[in-house]
């Protein structure tokens, strides 16, 4: 199922019964559009929907698409646009992505504290920059832009960064960002409930008339951001795939992010016209999901947002992209593991067999019964497959993709892909897969029902590819496709699945078209960390009605039991249907090496009963889940899914797990894959940094790189693994249940459905890694070929301490947490220096670790020094604002006022806290010492324990790009060969 399909159906599921009853009723019976009137503002809504979303229209033509849910006091917030690279003039591509970063610049209202005097400086800025791009002579476009960074300068004395992100910060929003891609641009946030008015207050005045200020410092991280999409050979696949797919729609022919010719002559004027044309009311959407009431917050949301006047809008309306009448086959090349894929065009959002294709899609692939999940992936024919389809308005793309084990090449993976569509073009496959596949996706809907993202993402989409008004369809697209015939499946994909796709091999090698955008010298801005405007003091002295926190009891709010020898853990599930079940054992890979090896083999292997590939089939089709996960510590085993299937679900499970049989084949083609996905994750750079970070903490033996050395995997005999198997539920283990039953009833079923021995054997004794101390500063260094390079700072600092947390919490706050922190606005927004930047004091998850500093930033190769010298002055000199701490402080009040733990959350927020040897809820303890810290607190704190420290540099890089020598002012070298940081 599509991301968008599904989530836009899962808006109107009925219910947990809808699962077992999928035709009990046709769709167009259960979904009717109704009209009606409330507090003065007429509404649409659609009957039998749970999340009672209702549909407004607003007299200038803005949609609100509302949907209430009362399980926490926050709401989450998608203000969305249909305007993206769609729409982005073709001598201006990347615009609507420009306009997004500066849409978080402020107005003449806020972000600037003299409008009247910044504003003669910004139009010298608008000017200089239409000359800049129209200029062609290098040298005048020199001068032309040492220019606009003089006068941006200047400007900057009277702009306010990130005075947005304060106003949120104030609000106690989270996660405040925004995206852009091919049809959207899309504005995100998550708010306190108590803090509405203050919001669209903010979000009112924040797209009446935005401010193109601090213009060249925010291109130069678009610039970055344009430089990290060089590096990814996944985002250069999915690029090639999109422009040989579609020769003629925009889909194909612009990119997002824009070209490096567009980039380096914008257009202020022309984002400026981009904007009237698009942001009017008519063509943007407000989208809530949360706790609210729907009279009040209509009302208001039309108050804020009635001065938008609407305008006609030119849709994109593209000519129709003529069929592909052979095969398009192309190599693309990069320093990542080899993989391929294949993309067929599928038709409009709209049609029936765009439903047909979504129903293709997961007939091919979905996770456990599909086509590709049988036929390859459980009999280990290739490395990994899989398939699925992504729908776009007016087109989309069913894509297949394979990566190739050891010794196969990328053209036997395409055919093994080729010979399962052929399968389904004939028929080759079992019509009952179709009835499953319906009851799984409406599962996967009902477990997402109480969460605000998964709503809010809903209604964005059906809002962009202009479906809200067909929710009555929508809602009964999974019924719909549980009546799909196979002959009607047969008849689509011999339809779309022709001599007509797009074949692309990600070979291993040099990428020649790469062209990096340059690093223009740019002067420092001005930031005006301390200073306020007008408005952000209006929006502070709003009053709003205070939220108590609610504090958790580890002993009343978890139900304790025993079922035989093993220790239950227990909350009941009042909303729904669904269970979660676990099996938790505080025993992992450090007291067995061969555990996630064995827990791996798991999935390949029947019974004397059942092989392995009927095991899978009878999960499926009983839409339950289960998985057995293991950390260096834990083994979590969780069998999900509907309570009426618990019984199944559990004795299916306990018979794989303690009647496998070993399948010396499975484990030849596991032991194979192992040794592929290691050379794989040579290749991988954010693999090698995590290798790099180990080294650091731990020094050359860690977690990381005491792995299985291959003589070891080879010597592993089937027994070995089964044997693990057989045996796991023979340690001790603590069993977890969230679900409808009553205790008393969950523990006699259990005790009857588990197996249980007469008495635990200890766990294994575990390896320990001591940590590292960091007495002198030092250099990993590890050649990666990139455009950018990648810099981490490490340092172990004291012992954990639990008294420590608040000013930990607020000093990250304040420091590296968001794009309000010194780290950000220093880095990114004064110095553009970088896209991405953070730092963290982290806190670990057990007493006996230490605290520990991480920062990070990834910039341009030529822009390394630069950026270790700015990370430097802050870890070293902690600018002081009294309003930035204010505002962390405050922010985290709120955070911890509005957090709420739903479903089996308190379980294993419980689990948390004894592993730092706490049996209490440490929050309530950490929001009463809030209000007593101060900026010195977070002054002395950062000196104690940042300032001054030697620190490990962890740096992935081209050693093409950067020069030794300049390591070497940092700290000893040492560069690390991928043997010394993966062990093997």
């Amino acid at each position: 199922m599509t991301l968008t399909r599904a989530f836009l159906t899962f808006l109107l599921i009925t219910s947990a019964a809808a699962v077992s009853n999928a035709q009990d009723a046709t769709p167009k019976d259960k979904y009717v559009w109704k009209e009606a009137s409330s507090g003065g503002y007429t509404y649409r809504y659609v009957t039998n929907d749970p999340m009672q979303t209702r549909l407004y229209t607003l007299a200038n033509g803005l949609t609100v698409l509302l949907s209430p849910n009362h399980k926490e006091p926050r709401v989450a917030v998608r203000i969305a646009v249909r305007a993206g690279s769609n729409t982005d003039p073709r001598d201006h591509t990347g615009l609507a992505h420009y306009l997004e970063h500066l849409l978080f610049k402020g107005t003449d209202q806020y972000g600037s504290l003299d409008w009247k005097k910044e504003k003669p400086y910004l139009d010298q800025i608008d000017a200089l920059y239409e000359q800049y791009n129209t200029t062609k002579d290098p040298a005048m476009r020199k001068r032309i832009y040492h220019r606009i960074d003089s006068v941006s300068g200047l400007a900057s004395h009277y702009s306010i960064a990130n005075e947005y992100d304060k106003l949120m910060a104030n609000i106690g929003a989270q996660g405040s960002n925004a995206h852009t891609w091919v049809e959207e641009t899309v504005y995100e946030e998550d708010i306190p409930s108590n803090a509405m008015d203050k919001f669209l207050a903010v979000q009112a005045e924040r797209f009446r008339n935005p401010i193109l200020r601090l213009f060249h410092t925010e291109l130069e991280a678009v610039y970055e951001e344009k430089n990290r999409t060089l590096d990814n050979d996944g985002s250069k696949m999915q690029e090639a795939e999109q422009y040989y797919l579609f020769p003629t729609h925009n889909y194909g022919q612009q990119t997002t992010i824009g070209t490096i010719e567009h980039l380096k002559n914008p257009s202020l004027k022309a984002i400026r016209n981009y904007y009237h044309a698009y942001y009017v009311p008519n063509n943007m959407a407000v989208i809530m999901s949360g706790d609210f009431e729907f009279d009040d917050l209509i009302k208001n949301i039309d108050k804020a947002f009635s001065y938008m006047q609407s305008k006609p809008v030119q849709l994109y309306n593209p000519a129709p992209e003529r069929d592909l009448t052979a095969p398009i086959v192309k190599d693309i090349f990069g320093p990542s593991a080899e993989n391929m894929r294949i993309a067929y065009r599928t038709p409009a959002v709209d049609t029936r067999d765009a439903i047909v294709l979504d129903l293709i899609g997961s007939i091919f692939s979905n996770g456990k019964a599909g086509l590709l999940d049988l036929n390859l992936n459980k009999v280990q024919k290739v490395q990994a497959s899989q398939a699925g389809l992504q729908q776009y308005k007016d087109y989309g793309m069913l894509l297949f993709y394979g990566t190739p084990k050891q010794g196969q090449t990328l053209e036997q993976v395409k055919d093994l892909l080729m010979e399962q569509i052929e399968k389904l073009k004939r028929g080759e496959f079992d019509e009952s897969l179709v009835k499953a596949i319906v009851a799984n996706g409406k599962l996967e809907l009902l477990e997402g029902l109480s969460k605000n993202e998964a709503r809010v993402g809903a209604m964005m989409e059906s809002f962009i590819q202009t479906r809200a008004t067909k929710w009555d369809v929508e809602a009964g697209e999974l019924d719909e496709q549980a009546l799909i015939t196979k002959d009607e499946i047969v008849r689509v994909a011999n339809k779309y699945m022709t001599n007509n796709y797009v074949l692309l091999y990600k070979r291993k090698g040099e990428d020649k078209n790469i062209v990096k955008v340059d690093k223009p010298p740019i002067t420092p801005v001005e930031t005006n960390k301390d200073k306020q405007s007008a408005f952000l003091k209006r929006i502070e002295a709003m009053p709003v009605a205070p939220v108590a926190p609610q504090w958790l009891d580890f002993q009343t709010g978890i139900g304790r039991g025993k079922a035989g020898i093993a220790d239950v853990l227990y909350v009941q599930n009042k909303d729904n249907e669904l269970f979660h079940l676990y099996y938790r054992l505080e025993m992992g890979n450090f007291n067995n090496r061969m555990l996630p090896l064995a827990a791996q083999y798991l999935q390949y292997l029947g019974t004397d009963k059942h092989p392995t590939a009927e095991i899978s089939k009878a999960f499926y089709d009983i839409a339950c889940n289960f998985s057995v996960n293991t950390t260096n510590d834990i083994t979590t085993i969780s069998i999900t899914g509907l309570q009426e299937n618990f019984g199944k679900a559990v004795t299916l499970f306990e018979d794989v797990l303690h009647n496998c049989l070993p399948d010396t084949g499975a484990l030849a083609s596991l032991k194979d894959r192992l040794m592929k996905s290691r050379a794989n994750n040579k290749l991988n750079k954010s693999a090698i940094m995590q290798g790099l970070i180990n080294y650091a903490r731990y020094g050359s033996k860690n977690p990381f790189n005491t792995t299985l050395s291959a003589t070891e995997v080879a010597a592993i005999k089937a027994e070995d693994l089964t044997g693990i198997l057989h045996g796991l539920l023979n340690y001790p283990h603590t069993i977890i249940y969230y679900g409808p039953l009553t205790q008393d009833a969950f523990t006699s079923q259990i005790t009857t459905l588990h197996t249980l021995p007469a008495a635990f054997t200890p766990f294994p004794e575990k390896v320990k890694f001591p940590f590292a101390t960091q007495s002198a500063n030092q250099v990993l260094f590890a050649n990666y070929d990139m455009v950018q390079s990648e810099i981490c700072w490490i340092h172990n600092s004291v012992p954990y301490d639990v008294s420590k947390e608040p000013v930990v919490d607020v000093f990250d706050n304040y420091f590296g947490g968001g794009m309000g922190s010194v780290v950000f606005q220093t880095l990114r927004e004064s110095k553009a220096l970088a896209y991405a930047t953070f730092a963290t004091y982290g806190t670990p998850a057990k007493k006996e670790d230490p605290f520990y500093i991480l920062a990070y930033i990834g910039c341009q190769a030529d822009k390394m020094n630069e950026a270790v010298g700015g990370m430097n002055a802050l870890l070293n000199d902690l600018p002081a604002s009294d309003q930035g701490f204010e505002l962390a402080r405050t922010s985290q009040k709120k955070d911890i006022e509005t957090q709420r733990f739903t479903e089996d959350g308190i379980v294993f927020a419980y689990l948390e806290a004894k592993m730092k040897g706490l049996d209490y809820d440490q929050r309530k303890n950490e929001y009463e010492t809030l209000d007593k810290l101060t900026m010195n607190d977070v002054k002395q704190f950062h000196e104690q324990q940042v300032a001054g420290k030697a620190y490990t540099y962890c740096v992935v890089a081209s050693e093409k790009k950067i020069k030794t020598e300049d390591l070497q002012k940092v700290g000893a070298v040492k560069t690390l060969s991928l043997e010394e940081i993966f062990g093997y």
